[in-house]
């Protein structure tokens, strides 16, 4: 197991992208391009969190965890689109709002 896969941040995102697939299964066929954004977003804090642990200069480690927060407020913003436009419901909308600022909060600790 690598480094990053151990974080409890990495481990809520990667938790949260494998539900993805069943859940816009249920969406609309004119929501292609916020499912795209969505599923970009999601891979986007997973890999600055990897690149980001693999880093031993803590600038490096910074500006990666950086970009990964920037991704996580936008699968945020994501999930608020979804919801105003009735793909999902409060409940899981309130689940994945939880969830990333949680992430968020865990990668403003990481230095």
């Amino acid at each position: 197991m690598f480094n990053h896969q151990r974080l409890q941040c990495y481990e809520y995102t990667f938790l949260l992208a494998q539900t993805v697939p069943a859940l816009v299964a249920t969406w609309p066929k004119g929501s292609a391009q916020l499912v795209d954004q969505l599923q970009r977003a999601l891979t986007s804090v997973l890999l600055n969190i990897a690149e980001g642990n693999g880093k031993t200069s803590p600038a490096d480690r910074k500006r990666f965890f950086s970009f990964a927060r920037g991704s996580g407020a936008e699968v945020a913003s994501c999930m608020d689109i979804a919801f105003a436009f009735r793909y999902i419901d409060s409940v899981t909308h309130a689940h994945w709002q939880s969830q990333m600022l949680h992430v968020v909060k865990i990668l403003y600790k990481l230095k």
